[in-house]
């Protein structure tokens, strides 16, 4: 992608989500470095601050905070929401990067199957209750971390089955999770148009990190951990085209929205992503499973 031009974040506010490990915490460097105030979230409070410390050292930006935040359950999303929002009188960066892979059927604390739960409905409330200050914000931008993983759900999302709680399948439902994050992207992007908000997402590529090795999965985490080292690229080059997105003033970046990224990029996502008749409905349906929850 060549060498990445460090831009001037001073005085801007980004949140990335799921910043203790991985891709996550990359970005949360590379944005520290140019001057933003980062806010990481994390699940776990430990892990949260021991990635924090290190964000700091690297970037040498003490301006750097842990919110608490666990995607799957509305309950926390609201409260990391209401905090950021009581604290914080400008978003200019929302990095919806965390999510998960399993291999066996679980759900969220609110029952949602786990990964479309955590990876889209988690980041979709997240989203709506930040909306309004990003707007308030703008040029502000939202990047969703999506992956190629999307064109795993070749037929699309069930409307029948969308918590896939039929014949599950692990890889059907994370890349059914995927192909939900690359729709909203689509759908947001329409609806923000004409606000100065842009909306993209992002395939980081194959990354050799904390993914979905500590238990998530079963032979697909097996693998990772054995032979990811070898054939996969590091957290730090993964996050390259998040943070360019996230950060550039750069022509080919500023002001495009409604993509789908890699590798410093905009590449055609499947066709699926792009059916803004499927984005809209599945947005509908989001709304709709977000308001069940009290």
């Amino acid at each position: 992608m060549g060498k990445q031009q460090r831009e001037d974040l001073t005085g801007q506010v980004v949140i990335v989500t799921g910043a203790n490990s991985g891709i996550g915490k990359e970005s949360a460097v590379a944005l520290a470095a140019m001057g933003a105030t980062v806010v990481m979230t994390a699940r776990n409070a430990e892990k949260g601050e021991a990635a924090r410390q290190e964000v700091v050292e690297r970037s040498g930006n003490d301006q750097v905070v842990v919110g608490s935040l666990d995607l799957a359950s509305f309950a926390s999303i609201r409260t990391f929401a209401a905090w950021f929002l009581d604290g914080y009188d400008r978003l200019d960066v929302l990095m919806n990067n965390a999510g998960l892979m399993v291999d066996t059927q679980q759900q969220t604390a609110d029952g949602f199957e786990l990964m479309f739960g955590t990876n889209h409905l988690g980041h979709f409330l997240l989203t709506d209750l930040l909306r309004d200050r990003l707007i308030q914000s703008a040029p502000s931008r939202v990047i969703a971390v999506s992956s190629v993983a999307h064109r795993w759900a070749v037929g699309g999302l069930d409307h029948d089955d969308l918590q896939s709680t039929t014949r599950f399948s692990g890889a059907r439902a994370y890349g059914r999770s995927k192909l939900a994050n690359a729709q909203f992207v689509l759908e947001l992007a329409d609806q923000l148009q004409g606000t100065g908000v842009t909306v993209n997402a992002v395939h980081p590529g194959s990354i050799h990190s904390g993914f979905s090795v500590d238990g998530d999965t079963g032979a697909l985490g097996w693998w990772m951990a054995t032979f990811g080292p070898y054939v996969l690229r590091s957290p730090k080059s993964g996050a390259k085209t998040q943070v360019l997105l996230a950060s550039s003033t750069r022509p080919r970046v500023v002001g495009k929205t409604g993509g789908y990224w890699s590798h410093g990029r905009r590449w055609p996502a499947s066709r699926h992503a792009r059916n803004r008749e499927e984005a809209r409905w599945l947005w509908e349906e989001s709304s709709r499973l977000v308001a069940e929850v009290p």
